[in-house]
């Protein structure tokens, strides 16, 4: 009689499923560009209410007291960074999120677990696409809509705002991680991401500066990644400053977030995991 002994994938045999779990994601993606083109418009728009209503209550004073107040008058590409942004934290939570409960619903969570590939490997896979879908709808949306309101979108240091975005990206990601647990828990996710949407448009600051809400809650604010993205891509373009005065010091704290928040996201993620299926928490989806 042979004996099987089970033998953990290799790296690259991850790397293949998360870069398949990505594929079938973007495939199905491309058969709904309808989809797409909404996900550059609904920024666009969302953007434009608060600049339509300063030029309205500010009338031709209306940048020169918005730069008074955030350190820029280009209030147009300030607002257009803080909804593009938002949207690519709003994917993050939503992509992720609603993987882990449709895997629920339709009972294939389960069948995962009987597999070499694991549940983190195969969100992984989705955080990709999510990552890729996000990023680029978003940068289309900031260049359609300085294009629509006459700015100009490559003043100051692009580059630097690119790397202030796509660092971010990680521990963005560790945070959805994080969500999913509690979505793995409790067994809901619109509830969820309808309240967490409110909470993170407030705490980011899409449409104001963080330093004007109240100690505690900036503080507060400041735990959270997104926050640093979109002061730091601001700040890079707009030169509206750095929480540490300094792009390096910012770029810093970035960094501490993607080195600690991603591993204890996966370890968090694995233990609620681990606690369902000990005390018969799957299969009750």
């Amino acid at each position: 009689m042979q004996t099987f002994v089970y033998q953990p994938p290799t790296t690259r045999q991850t790397l293949s499923a998360v870069l398949a779990e990505t594929r079938i994601r973007l495939i199905n993606m491309s058969r709904y560009p309808g989809q797409m083109v909404m996900e550059i418009i609904i920024p666009i728009i969302f953007a434009a209410m608060p600049m339509l209503l300063g030029r309205s209550t500010g009338g031709v004073d209306a940048a020169v007291n918005f730069e008074a107040n955030t350190g820029t008058a280009n209030f147009v590409a300030y607002m257009l960074i803080g909804s593009n942004v938002f949207g690519i934290v709003s994917y993050a939570f939503w992509h992720i999120a609603h993987w882990v409960r449709f895997e629920q619903e339709t009972g294939t969570l389960e069948a995962v677990y009987t597999t070499p590939t694991s549940s983190t490997t195969l969100a992984a896979g989705v955080a990709v696409y999510s990552a890729i879908r996000g990023f680029s709808s978003s940068i289309i949306a900031y260049l359609l809509g300085c294009a629509i309101f006459r700015v100009n979108p490559f003043q100051g240091q692009v580059f630097l705002a690119l790397l202030f975005l796509l660092i971010g990206l990680i521990p963005l990601y560790g945070f959805a991680f994080l969500f999913g647990a509690l979505v793995l828990k409790i067994k809901e996710s619109n509830a969820l991401i309808n309240l967490m949407q409110w909470g993170v448009s407030f705490l980011m600051g899409i449409f104001f500066p963080v330093t004007v809400l109240p100690a505690g809650i900036r503080f507060v604010a400041q735990l959270f990644p997104p926050t640093w993205m979109v002061n730091g891509v601001r700040s890079s373009l707009l030169g509206v400053g750095y929480f540490l005065e300094n792009w390096y010091l910012d770029f810093a704290v970035l960094w501490a977030f993607l080195l600690f928040i991603p591993l204890f996201s996966v370890w968090v993620f694995q233990r609620v995991e681990n606690n369902l299926r000990r005390n018969e928490g799957i299969g009750t989806f």
